[in-house]
């Protein structure tokens, strides 16, 4: 089966009789490659001979040549009578329309496809599809053959929402959540936390950092085992290492045990790892165009609602009782052994509700990629193209920045309330709460903009200033003095900041269409922690030497970086004109063994534009 495909920038066409396009010429090379000099009829050369002195033969699906089929013929594609018809039928130009060597090539070029078409004998018969509104042709066959093998590898191909992707969507939420509310119990407490273990605010503001040193290193071998695993073996590490690390904490429920919590913490930061880059991929594989976006919003939501939750449910259930340690670590216990408990139950939920894939795939640009055979993937030449990616180089420093600071503003926010509010522990993990669900309220709508409007950069770049105007406010409005002002401060900077998040994973999965869902997002991830940490460090000394507002300042200026790299991002929509059916794409050259045995379905091998 051929490939029809229209003509692009940098494409030259030449032109048989009638104006109508015989081999199309794309790439860096748009000159043609060197004819064959076919003899003469008549002639002792058999016409044909040149091609079947060669085992193999291509079917260039991309850069180099088009061949376009003439019509009638069993299996090949109709050429379109107008631009963008891509199922219309052609006029055969006959040697009349030709002259001098074009009609002595263009019949050889003819009777040489009959004779391939001969030589099959009886290999069975030549089945047509048309291509799809997108320019998409049927892939590889199935192992079992037939029609049905086309339309399962990317040609006229079903797609169909299953009704089990909300059901993962869900439990992937809750089990996110209960790794985030883990991440934030120890900081939102930290005064209590150092004198139960007898250690410093900094030995303190470690336990949340864990999160962010452990991500760096492990986030490219959590990638490479998502991709070449699978989706549900990695959500199953991720909730079995996050109910481990629940249990591990239940051992340090005594003063002087720091080094057995700081343990149970780097397990549940390592649960992390296979985490915090699915989102983009469970809603990519499991929900269709319209829903993407939202899917991820709601993805990402969970595990915002869980540092909300860990503002809130930690200061209520463990109060700073510093004349009774005894009933200070039954309290410590009640938490640790309920989240435990949860995690658990989350963990068998997760096998139970888990399946790699839905049988049909939600959109085109998942039955693309599902179409590719495993073989044409590799981890490393991913890595390097997304280094090569200057748009997503952008996106990448520009979201490690914004996430980078959220992470440092949650850790410290315990300590910039008290410093201005003393006693106000339970007030501390409130304004928290109003900062984590204002964002969850953000990153929906965000997501649900997204959905309908699909501007991308424009959104994320407002989003950015406008979570740099509610720093600059929060900033100099957390000493005034009145509670209520940091109350609605805090939540407008929740609003935007954490609203930012998902915009950020599906602007990265739109801009690198077709790599890994999960290498991007885990690159972005593997970047915020790395900023996070080194935030988190300057902003914690420069609180504790100078102000809050110091610190907070720090973030301004670093924000305002994040705007101007933001801007300068070039929006390219890869995976939005993919299942608008417009090819943004290069398609390589595949080699088929047999001149006939897959002529029904083309290999299709599929290359970023990068």
């Amino acid at each position: 089966m051929l490939l029809r495909h229209l003509p692009r920038p940098g494409c030259t066409e030449a032109l048989s009789g009638g104006g109508r396009s015989e081999e199309l010429f794309c790439g860096a090379a748009a000159a043609p490659p060197a004819r064959r000099h076919l003899a003469p009829p008549g002639s002792s050369q058999a016409p044909g001979a040149a091609s079947r002195s060669s085992p193999r033969r291509r079917h260039l699906l991309g850069p180099g040549r088009f061949r376009f089929p003439s019509p009638g013929r069993p299996g090949r594609l109709p050429r379109p009578t107008e631009p963008g018809d891509l199922a219309g039928p052609r006029e055969r130009a006959g040697p009349g329309k030709l002259s001098g060597e074009r009609a002595e090539m263009a019949e050889g070029g003819e009777e040489e496809e009959e004779e391939e078409a001969a030589a099959a004998g009886e290999k069975g018969e030549m089945l047509g599809a048309p291509p799809q509104h997108n320019g998409f042709l049927p892939g590889k066959e199935a192992e079992n053959g037939g029609p049905e093998g086309c339309r399962a590898a990317g040609g006229r191909v079903e797609t169909r929402l299953s009704r089990r992707r909300l059901a993962v969507l869900a439990v992937f939420s809750c089990y996110s959540l209960v790794n985030a509310f883990q991440w934030i119990q120890y900081s939102i407490l930290s005064n209590v936390f150092a004198h139960f273990y007898g250690v410093s605010f900094t030995q303190i503001d470690w336990l949340s950092m864990v999160y962010m040193v452990a991500y760096v290193p492990l986030i490219l071998p959590a990638t490479w085992l998502l991709d070449a695993r699978g989706l549900r073996l990695t959500a199953l590490l991720g909730a079995g290492l996050n109910g481990l690390g629940a249990w591990l904490k239940c051992a340090s429920l005594a003063p002087g045990r720091y080094a057995i919590t700081m343990v149970a913490q780097a397990v549940c930061a390592v649960a992390q790892v296979f985490i915090l880059g699915l989102p983009s991929r469970v809603a990519s594989v499991w929900f269709g165009p319209s829903e993407v976006s939202t899917a991820c919003a709601v993805a990402v939501l969970g595990n915002q609602l869980g540092t909300a939750i860990g503002f809130l449910v930690p200061p209520v259930l463990v109060p700073n009782t510093p004349n009774d340690i005894d009933l200070m670590a039954h309290n410590i216990s009640i938490m640790f052994y309920g989240t435990a408990i949860v995690s658990t139950l989350l963990f068998f939920l997760t096998g139970v509700v888990f399946e790699e894939k839905p049988k049909y795939p939600p959109s085109h640009s998942q039955a693309l990629l599902q179409a590719m055979p495993p073989e044409d993937y590799s981890y490393k030449q991913s890595i390097i193209n997304l280094v090569k990616n200057i748009p997503f180089v952008l996106l990448l420093i520009s979201y490690g920045i914004m996430t980078g600071a959220f992470y440092s503003v949650s850790t410290l926010l315990n300590q910039m309330i008290v410093t201005y509010y003393e006693g106000e522990e339970v007030n501390a993990g409130r304004i928290g709460l109003t900062l984590v669900v204002a964002g969850m309220v953000g990153s929906i709508i965000c997501g649900l903009w997204l959905d309908y409007t699909k501007t991308y950069k424009q959104t994320t770049l407002i989003v950015y200033i406008l979570s740099f105007i509610g720093l600059v406010v929060f900033t100099f409005t957390l000493d005034l003095g009145h509670l209520i002002v940091v109350f609605v401060t805090g939540g407008v900077l929740g609003f935007f900041m954490t609203g930012y998040l998902p915009l950020g994973f599906e602007f990265a999965v739109e801009i690198t269409y077709p790599e890994s869902e999960g290498t991007s997002s885990g690159l972005l991830n593997a970047s915020a922690q790395i900023f996070g940490i080194v935030f988190t460090l300057v902003q914690g000394k420069l609180t504790t030497d100078y102000s809050p507002r110091a610190g907070n300042l720090f973030l301004c200026a670093w924000l305002f970086v994040g705007i101007i790299l933001t801007a300068l991002i070039k929006s390219d929509l890869r995976r939005h004109n993919v299942n608008s059916g417009i090819m943004n794409m290069d398609v390589k050259p595949v080699p088929v063994d047999s001149p006939v045995e897959h002529e029904n379905c083309t290999a299709l091998k599929i290359q970023s534009d990068l």
